[in-house]
């Protein structure tokens, strides 16, 4: 017996965890509690009591325990659908008086307790959708005056009959569909008698009767749903019928599989009716005349049917349509040609002088007739989008039926359009918006196809065959202010001047996927108020190339507005200081997916007032203070993974120290900002470098100041030593040789033609031609260097050229890199003939400069050299900082300028 005891108690006290620790799991904030998907069986028993949302759905709760509930008294909204209830506690709603919205849907409802909801004065939304009601009591309802939404679709209920003595007042929505109703009786919807109704959805049941005066007991019914309802003809006249009278203004019998016939509609003659979709029903046939009983319609929607031709009686008697959409409604088959072919006659919508919006989308008609869209003197939207009318060539004649239409968006998009003739809008001097994307125009604007079009806005060209764009292209519409060219094979804008110097308004402008390779510095000139530039996908890395004849093309300059800038995919691997200059009040720029691996100092200072970046996929290495600080200031949002990240104390301490401290938004911080050097870092995640070993070598200078002021002195000095000395022997070497000279006096019956024969890698001439030779030109230097390629004599073997202008050279310069030592002709020729020469002369005339680190070992295994067996001050490297290369210089001089005495 205590086994038993002490086994059910164990048991109490895990169904008291389990309910505990769920709780726990609840996520709330402020006055409401999300405990949803959590799998919880029982109600959580210790959440706030001030709470006034509780969200419960998708769990396994079998229960509402009205004692539990009880607590929350301030409980306003309440979510448990996609449970297992299987019923209602009758207090439910005395537990709860403050309740206005109450979520059963998705339950296991099937009876529902008498005035169970009685107590609920204050609900305004009740959802009992997907349960098993067959039957509901008569005064189940009870009491919600305040009611204004009630949703029992997806239930097993055969009658629309909800109760009997209630009232709705306040009701708006009452929602019926998929339930097992196959007729409406005269007294269904007598709870409604003083109800302003705006929505009632019968929608997929099977009706097959309307009897009399079933909608007469509602108040006032607005809107009527019988979506997926099969209709025969005569249910369709009935249905009609009883609506006559009615405050009846809308009404969607989409897939209801309608049969139309001239009469169909007679019994909504003495309705308001404004809104009637048709869409879905396969209707291959609009008889003439069919909607004469409907003079107060302003919008019918016959979307997706098999209509062969519209004749110019269809639309008979709409004299109020405002909107008539025919998309996907053409499609009727071709006998004699077996195409889908459909067909407009003339006049047809001569009659609809209010209409303001025609689509005709994704249809074959046989083509735009002269006289298709005449009468329609109200039309602002036109849409023929992926129409298939064969337009080919789009003349002054081709939409002379809408000459008398105020239009104001003409959408042609995907319409096989191949060329514009010379004034093919010029009737269309009020259209501001224009789609001629998707299309296979293949010509050279020269800016006479947009002539008359004096107000527009907006013009799409996106997604064309090939479009040549000239110096006048636009000249006839300045007032554009989107202007769409991607993916139109646009491969040059170096007109002078440029295609967009008249559109002084512009502020978007989309130029990507055109494979752009060659763009003028003043491409963008007076486009002062563009805020979105799209260049993406396009081949513009030569124009920012420091090689790059003439410099860096800075095409971005005085776009002082630009907001947006899309550069992604344009093949960039360098970026000049000043591609960003003047852009203070960009936003989001986006440099990803290039090959950007470094970027200058302050390049993104002048835009301070960025908050979002992109550099993802690029070559990335190092996020330096001098590049990143001023645009990481304002940041909200950046995107940077995917870099080879050099994790070392150089290249990102100063990155992840900004990236514990900063609020800015960092996706994929954990998975795609991965070290890729050195070794103990590799696969790494950035955020787990640390920064310990970088702080500052000398932390403690107060201390030692103020325990001994010789100690500080003997600080400073070492740091000094430590840190610029190089600063300080460039000054003393420069100080010596003004005062004493740089050469040293050799030999004076030598007399040399060169002051330095310069032997390299032919990969390497790059360099010695923009870091040696320059050095020519300058007085202070007054050196003379010979080169193979520029000082060999005509008519002199290579062989016999190079021993000759060695013996004229007073010194040798090695220029050592990799390449050198693979390059067999350097290092079996040249190097080889220099050292015998030097030995044989007793000469120390080698000076090695060393571009890259190469080991001893590699030098005597490839060369037969080692740096002892040179003079210190005759091996140089290269310096990695650009602010070294001046004292580099002055080492170079002394170099060149010592002795070639063997001592």
């Amino acid at each position: 017996m205590c086994l038993q005891a002490f086994a059910l108690w164990m048991g109490l006290a895990a169904t008291c965890f389990s309910a505990i620790a769920s709780e726990s799991r609840c996520r709330i904030k402020e006055v409401t509690a999300d405990c949803s998907h959590l799998k919880l069986s029982e109600f959580p028993p210790d959440l706030p009591v001030n709470l006034t949302e509780i969200n419960l759905s998708h769990n396994q709760l079998k229960r509402l325990p009205s004692s539990v509930l009880s607590r929350y008294t301030r409980l306003r909204i309440l979510h448990v659908g996609y449970n297992v209830i299987p019923k209602i506690d009758g207090s439910l709603c005395q537990a709860l008086p403050s309740l206005d919205m109450l979520a059963l849907q998705h339950n296991q409802l099937s009876t529902l307790p008498a005035r169970g909801f009685s107590n609920c004065r204050h609900l305004t939304e009740l959802y009992l959708q997907f349960n098993r009601i067959k039957l509901i009591a008569a005064d189940v309802f009870g009491g919600l005056q305040e009611l204004q939404i009630l949703d029992l679709s997806h239930n097993q209920l055969r009658s629309a009959r909800i109760g009997v003595d209630l009232q709705f007042p306040k009701l708006q929505s009452l929602l019926l569909s998929a339930n097992k109703i196959a007729q409406l009786k005269p007294n269904d919807f007598a709870i409604l008698r003083n109800t302003t109704l705006y929505m009632l959805d019968l929608s997929f049941n099977k009706l097959t009767q309307f009897e009399p005066k079933c909608f007469s007991t509602i108040g006032s019914l607005r809107s009527l749903v019988l979506n997926n309802v099969a209709l025969q003809p005569n249910i369709t006249k009935q249905l009609c019928e009883e609506l006559s009278g009615t405050d009846i203004a809308a009404l969607f019998l989409r897939n209801t599989y309608l049969n139309l016939e001239a009469n169909t509609f007679s019994g909504l003659a003495k309705t308001k009716l404004a809104f009637l979709d048709l869409s879905n029903n396969r209707l291959t046939r609009l008889l003439g005349k069919a909607f004469q009983w409907l003079p107060h319609l302003e919008y019918l929607n016959l979307e997706d049917n098999a209509v062969g031709r519209i004749a110019n009686e269809t639309f008979t008697g709409l004299d109020n349509l405002k909107s008539l959409n025919l998309q996907k409604s053409l499609k009727a088959q071709d006998k004699v040609s077996d195409k889908v072919r459909s067909s407009i006659d003339d006049y047809s919508f001569q009659g609809l002088k209010k209409l303001v919006d025609l689509n005709l989308g994704h249809n074959t008609i046989t083509g735009i007739k002269e006289h298709t869209f005449t009468g329609l003197t109200s039309l602002q939207y036109l849409s023929l989008y992926n129409c298939q009318v064969d337009f080919k060539t789009i003349s002054n004649v081709t939409l002379v039926s809408l000459a008398e239409s105020p239009l104001v968006s003409l959408n042609l998009t995907r319409t096989k359009i191949s060329r514009l003739q010379a004034g093919a809008f010029s009737s269309f001097n009020k259209l501001m918006k224009l789609d001629l994307g998707l299309n296979s125009i293949s010509q050279i604007l020269t800016g006479e196809e947009f002539q008359g079009l004096s107000a527009i806005e907006e013009i799409y060209l996106s997604y064309n065959y090939q479009l040549t764009l000239t110096s006048s292209s636009f000249i006839h519409v300045p007032s554009i202010r989107a202007l769409m060219l991607s993916k139109s094979r646009i491969a040059i804008l170096s007109q002078q001047p440029s295609p967009f110097r008249p559109l002084r308004n512009l502020t978007v402008l989309d130029l990507s996927n055109n494979n752009l390779a060659n763009l003028d510095r003043d491409v963008f000139l007076g486009l002062a108020r563009l805020q979105v530039l799209k260049l993406q996908h396009n081949n513009l890395a030569r124009l920012w190339k420091r090689s790059n004849p003439g410099g860096p093309v800075l095409y971005l300059s005085g776009l002082t507005d630009l907001r947006i800038l899309d550069m992604q995919s344009s093949g960039l691997d360098e970026v000049p200081p000043r591609a960003f200059q003047g852009l203070r009040k960009l936003e989001a720029l986006d440099l990803s997916l290039n090959n950007i691996n470094f970027l200058p100092d302050h390049v993104f200072d002048d835009i301070e007032s960025l908050k979002s970046l992109h550099l993802r996929k690029n070559l990335v290495t190092s996020v330096s203070r001098d590049v990143f600080a001023q645009v990481f200031r304002n940041l909200t949002a950046l995107y940077m993974g995917s870099n080879p990240f050099d994790c070392t104390c150089a290249s990102i301490s100063w990155f992840v120290t900004w990236i514990n401290s900063t609020n800015s938004s960092i996706p994929g911080l954990g998975t795609q900002y991965i070290c890729n050097t050195p070794l103990s870092y590799h696969n790494s995640s950035v955020a787990s470098f640390d920064t310990s070993p970088c702080k500052d070598a000398v932390p403690f200078k107060g201390a030692f100041v103020i325990s001994s002021s010789v100690i500080l002195v003997f600080l400073v000095s070492v740091l000094l030593l430590q840190f610029q000395g190089w600063r300080l022997e460039f000054y003393w070497n420069v100080s010596v040789n003004q005062m004493f000279g740089f050469k040293e006096i050799d030999r004076p019956d030598v007399h040399f033609a060169f002051d330095a024969y310069i032997i390299h890698a032919r990969r390497d001439v790059e360099w010695v031609n923009d870091y040696l030779m320059p050095l020519e030109k300058y007085e202070q230097f007054e050196f003379r260097f010979c080169l193979e390629e520029r000082d060999s004599e005509a008519g002199v073997s290579e062989m016999e050229s190079i021993v000759a202008n060695i013996n004229r050279s007073r010194k040798i310069i090695f220029v050592m890199t990799g390449e050198l030592l693979k390059d067999p002709w350097c290092r079996r020729f040249k190097v080889h003939h220099a050292m015998q020469q030097v030995i044989q002369q007793s000469r120390d005339a080698i000076v090695l400069i060393f571009l890259q680190d190469i080991p001893d070992y590699k030098l005597n295994q490839m060369l037969c050299l080692r740096r002892g067996m040179f003079k210190s001050h005759c091996i140089l490297n290269w310096p990695a900082q650009d602010d070294r290369i001046p004292a580099f210089y002055q080492k170079f001089k002394v170099a060149l300028g010592s002795s070639n005495k063997v001592q």
